[in-house]
């Protein structure tokens, strides 16, 4: 098990870079997060829905994204609530009180799932969650000692050099654990380190000292990786090219890693505008996706964005809403069982003909199709391929201009809307810009045109090896610890 000492220590890369090393050497290996919190999640092969960072992983290790590769999975809707998703399938909205005393029931699913993957896997790669030294939330932990302990699996604890106070963070950890806790850890990893590794020998000599157990590996500061982020996100600017799109950032901005693809395209300015900042001028805007779509359309309003985006539509700028995003677009968004709070109507934006019911049913699907719109340099319609996550249904005049025609068996059908002056798209649709023929097809819709072509799989995959390839003394270490 990889366990941090904060969050965004490196768990989720030195547990895919582990897989991908295993899997390289013919083992087969799975991952195996118990409880994720989250809002960027991945559709699965058996139809239900995980933590993104556990779908990289299962990819590093060459296999289809499970439900029991991340058998709880908490989606935050507000700071005090969450819906509350087992095995795959959405269970409850409930408060962080409610939950703590829900653990024991969700300890059960844990070890259920863990107990499927022993039986079909040589080895299971567990990632734990935030920190072990969280010693408010021991009781009934099902995310780091808690589960280490049940089920007696050896730890591996990683920090992160590049926030500074590395050693404070191991040795304060370690203080915060139990004797049988502290045992059971077997050594530790500093990631992210850049610099002289002589001037850090002394530190690591003092930290082997203090604790009695050893570092197992120092890992390098790895730049321009493509990988899946778990949940954070860094509002700002990202690239230098000449075509600007800016991603509003919601409270409760759902599945940022829509916009890896853009990240990454040489020709695409792409900025995150985080709150108390105005939109700028842009090619481009996008109303990404949202756990609490009325909560965040309200927000939107009290930010002064809505008349930055009618003044952008007035000069000719292009707008795509996905998902939540794409619901805001419509009239009004309609919540009358209460799903994401109080039951009521908040007005939407008032752009696209279309109004939304939010339901109590969560659509989960991967899916496959192609643009609706004709994308004359690619002599047709481009393919597209994606996911759906969403609690709503939508309805009215603007679905008869399709985004997008998906495959549905031997039948296809028309999915999301466009305006009827084509300035404006909205989709259900996640990953949109993750094949290179969509994300081409979508930027000359939205006016860049560019012979430029972003594969962000083949990014993934190089970012994967090179990861594992930077942790294999991390593996040599483990594997001659004689606790593997």
């Amino acid at each position: 098990m990889v366990q941090g000492t904060t969050s965004d220590a490196g768990k989720s890369t030195v547990v895919a870079a582990l897989c991908r090393l295993l899997a390289r050497a013919g083992v087969r290996v799975v991952p195996f997060k118990p409880q994720n919190m989250a809002l960027n999640s991945a559709v699965t092969s058996d139809g239900g829905e995980i933590g993104r960072a556990q779908a990289l992983q299962a990819r590093a290790a060459g296999l289809e994204p499970h439900t029991d590769m991340n058998p709880v999975l908490l989606k935050p809707s507000s700071d005090t609530g969450a819906q509350v998703i087992i095995h795959g399938r959405v269970r409850a909205d409930m408060n962080a009180r409610d939950y703590h005393q829900y653990k024991t029931i969700a300890m059960a699913a844990v070890l259920e799932s863990h107990q499927r993957l022993l039986a079909k896997y040589q080895v299971v790669m567990v990632e734990g969650a935030g920190s072990p030294a969280e010693i408010n939330l021991r009781e009934r932990d099902i995310a780091n000692m808690g589960f280490a302990e049940a089920v007696d699996c050896p730890v591996i604890l990683v920090a992160d050099i590049d926030r500074g106070g590395v050693f404070a963070h191991f040795v304060g950890t370690l203080a915060c654990l139990s004797d049988s806790e502290r045992a059971r850890i077997i050594g530790f990893v500093i990631n992210r380190f850049r610099g002289d590794i002589s001037l850090l020998e002394p530190g690591l000599a003092w930290l082997e000292r203090q604790t009695g157990k050893p570092v197992l590996a120092v890992l390098p500061y790895l730049h321009g990786l493509h990988l899946d982020a778990e949940d954070a996100i860094q509002p700002g600017q990202s690239g230098d090219g000449k075509f600007r799109i800016a991603v509003p950032v919601f409270p409760r901005i759902s599945n940022h890693t829509d916009f890896d693809a853009l990240r990454a395209h040489p020709d695409v300015d792409l900025i995150f505008v985080g709150p108390g900042h105005a939109i700028p001028s842009a090619d481009l805007i996008i109303l990404p996706g949202s756990k609490n779509t009325r909560a965040d359309l309200d927000w939107l309003k009290a930010q002064g964005w809505q008349a930055a985006i009618s003044k952008h539509l007035r000069y000719g700028g292009k707008l795509i809403g996905i998902c939540g995003g794409y619901q805001m677009l419509g009239h009004s968004v309609t919540d009358p069982h209460g799903v994401e709070g109080a039951p009521g109507v908040t007005p939407a934006l008032g752009l696209l003909d279309i109004d939304t019911t939010l339901t109590r049913d969560k659509r989960l699907a991967q899916v496959s199709g192609h643009c609706a719109f004709v994308d004359a340099k690619a002599d047709g319609n481009a393919d597209v391929e994606g996911y759906e996550i969403h609690m709503g249904i939508s309805h009215g005049a603007a679905l008869a201009r399709p985004a997008f025609i998906i495959k549905d068996g031997a039948q296809a059908r028309p999915e999301g809307a466009r305006s009827n002056d084509d300035q404006i798209l909205g989709s259900y649709l996640h990953g949109l810009f993750d094949h290179p023929k969509a994300c081409a097809a979508l930027l000359r819709w939205a006016g860049l045109e560019t012979d430029n072509v972003v594969d962000l799989g083949q990014l993934r995959e190089h970012s994967l090896d090179r990861i594992a390839d930077a942790s294999a003394p991390l593996l040599a270490a483990i594997s001659g610890s004689g606790k593997s």
